[in-house]
């Protein structure tokens, strides 16, 4: 069964500390099972000024049993999936201990955005790329930070397919010009094209 009054209670600690850590939670429903973890990308990554959220359930067993937490902001990142944001971390499987925290685990989900472990990825093509060619993913994982964590109504209105960015590019456009078209035709990619053929 949940303690209800733990939630309660932690809600209410991240709420004092907010403005120092940047870190929130809120809820979604009036139960307290499904919240909103809100984090700040760390200083020196290139998730730097973007505000990343993530979903957080709350389970039957809690504390007992790590809360089920996953990205809804998209984030580029070796140990987040880049498809549907779950995120591979020790603290929310195997290693929870009732003594953790939303909090701890939302700044561990942090820390985990300063030091990615390309070796034990979520997302094989993002590690793949880490180890291979840094600069490109440096530059990948902060479009994708200036794109969904820096403007939510866009991110909110288009998650851009690479499938589609790269199937576009083969056809000779740009790239940049290709993200730009799928982004303003909202993740369409035949309006995008029209756009692209039309100049």
């Amino acid at each position: 069964m949940i303690d209800y009054g733990r939630v309660q209670k932690e809600l209410v600690d991240c709420e004092k500390n907010k403005d120092a850590s940047g870190v929130r939670v809120n809820p979604k429903s009036d139960n307290l099972t499904r919240l909103t973890g809100t984090i700040p990308g760390p200083i020196g990554t290139p998730y730097e000024g973007g505000t990343f959220q993530i979903d957080i359930t709350i389970p039957e067993d809690y504390p007992f049993e790590p809360p089920k937490m996953q990205f809804s902001t998209k984030v580029w990142h070796p140990n987040i999936s880049s498809q549907s944001g779950a995120i591979c971390l020790d603290i929310l499987k195997d290693q929870w201990s009732p003594a953790l925290t939303l909090k701890t685990a939302l700044v561990s989900i942090q820390a985990l955005l300063s030091a990615p472990e390309p070796k034990d990825p979520q997302d094989a093509v993002v590690a793949e790329q880490y180890i291979k060619n840094y600069q490109v993913f440096v530059s990948t994982a902060r479009y994708w930070t200036e794109t969904f964590a820096k403007n939510s109504s866009l991110a909110e209105k288009c998650w851009i397919d690479l499938s589609q960015v790269r199937k576009l590019v083969e056809m000779g456009f740009g790239e940049a010009q290709v993200r730009s078209a799928i982004e303003s035709s909202g993740g369409d990619e035949n309006v995008a094209l029209e756009k692209l053929c039309s100049g």
